[in-house]
């Protein structure tokens, strides 16, 4: 099978199988792997996604280290190909979708039949293969861990990122007034066309000044629910604008910086900060992550999501 194997780790931007002698190879005829388990099932891959953590993944820099060589990859959709004996819920042929920590760079991948979750009829394949993480994540953050309301302000930075701009969606699903940040021209009219209620444009004016003006119009007091996948001095500077018992969903630093939150600060002010590790959720709460999917799979399919897909790549 065709496979995408980072046989060393290094930069993640240098071409497979160049005179860079970068992490990667492409490899044609990698094996195929082979149902482990009674209950394994073995999916022909559709798609894929590139995620933010992937390169991490493969400059060593995750919280979690994989032994090279390995396939990186997460989240994933595709068709049964194959099944295990003791396999009841699926047969060869039905859409599914899933996520792993790595391996889905390649035709080929094998998953626990509890692991995978049925794409509903009329959801596009490429577009359900970018729900698990980027989707699971704000879903957790925003609707288990901040149980964000109707009413409520919600602040999003990097807000036209992968899990930026799902948790703009899920908080207009929720009727949150949504705030969201993001640098450029062309991330700001493509938010203006997903109906978020107040847009910075980081690259022209502060968060600061311009989300307290957008308040001050509207008569309300502050940011309830933050949400920071980014970090660095954005974030730190975004605390002036929270209000009394606020929540801090701390979602990853993209900036490369770790912001230091003053919990003097939160004691007096009653905030309440939610770190939010996804990816490891169905070691500690099993089953979390297939009941989130299968409910975001069905707001996709009702309409209330939109998948934006920027680019599509062939694996080589």
């Amino acid at each position: 099978m065709e496979a995408l194997v980072c046989k060393k780790l290094g930069d993640p931007t240098i071409p497979p199988n160049s005179s860079e002698n970068g992490p990667f190879s492409y490899i044609t005829t990698y094996p195929i792997p082979k149902l482990d388990t009674p209950t394994s099932v073995r999916v022909r891959i559709k798609c894929t996604c590139l995620n933010f953590a992937t390169g991490l993944h493969v400059q060593g820099k995750y919280q979690e280290k994989y032994p090279v060589p390995f396939i990186p990859g997460s989240d994933y959709s595709g068709v049964v190909e194959s099944v295990g004996p003791n396999v009841t819920k699926f047969k060869v042929g039905d859409r599914v979708s899933s996520f792993a920590y790595v391996g889905s760079f390649a035709q080929f991948i094998v998953a626990e039949e509890r692991e995978l979750y049925g794409v509903p009829n009329g959801c596009d394949l490429a577009a359900a293969a970018c729900i698990p993480a980027a989707y699971g994540t704000s879903y957790e953050a925003l609707i288990q861990r901040a149980n964000l309301k109707s009413g409520q302000v919600l602040l999003v930075l990097g807000a036209v990122g992968g899990v930026g701009l799902a948790a703009v969606q899920i908080g207009k699903i929720c009727a949150a007034t949504v705030i969201a940040v993001a640098r450029g021209t062309k991330k700001v009219e493509f938010l203006k066309k997903e109906g978020v209620d107040h847009i910075v444009d980081s690259s022209k004016e502060g968060v600061i000044e311009s989300v307290k003006k957008f308040l001050k119009i509207r008569k309300l007091k502050g940011v309830d629910v933050f949400y920071d996948p980014v970090g660095g001095k954005i974030a730190k500077e975004s605390l002036k604008l929270l209000n009394w018992g606020a929540q801090i969903l701390v979602i990853g630093f993209a900036s490369g910086e770790v912001p230091v939150i003053p919990v003097n600060i939160a004691l007096v002010k009653n905030w309440t900060i939610h770190g939010l590790y996804w990816g490891r959720y169905d070691a500690n709460k099993p089953g979390v992550l297939k009941d989130s999917s299968k409910e975001l799979l069905s707001w996709f399919a009702r309409g209330l999501i939109t998948i934006n897909i920027c680019h599509s790549y062939k694996l080589q």
